[in-house]
């Protein structure tokens, strides 16, 4: 019986030692799908914005790449934490900080709140 609870109490403190941070969760290369809550003619439009956007995170540094603009690189810390909520800051290489806040819906998919309701989904790019 007490192999039984020292086993047990292993493999629970274990998991909980395995868990990934949010800052984990993040890394990789993740791709604009489309936007959520976007109406009318704007939608379509905005949906053609995000196909093109990129998010790259990469230990600590990040590149934004945004249509019609140069891919912008900088570095990145998770700032707040609220469940599966973060806010992250990014601070640009030239100057210059800007902070956004996400949404895990899982390890693949995340939101990206860009105000009024709307969020960009974005979902992580599968590497081979």
């Amino acid at each position: 019986m007490r192999v039984k609870t020292v086993l047990l109490v292993t493999v629970a403190l274990s998991s909980l030692g395995c868990e990934r941070t949010p800052k984990d969760r993040l890394q990789g290369r993740w791709l604009g799908e489309g936007v959520d809550r976007a109406n009318g003619a704007a939608a379509d439009k905005a949906n053609g914005w995000v196909k093109g956007t990129a998010l790259e995170f990469s230990g600590s540094r990040v590149t934004v790449t945004i249509p019609a603009e140069t891919p912008r690189t900088g570095t990145f810390q998770v700032t707040q934490v609220e469940g599966d909520r973060v806010t992250v800051s990014f601070r640009r290489e030239e100057g210059g900080r800007d902070e956004a806040r996400f949404r895990f819906v899982d390890d693949r998919s995340l939101r990206w709140d860009i105000g009024n309701g709307r969020e960009v989904v974005l979902v992580k790019e599968r590497r081979n």
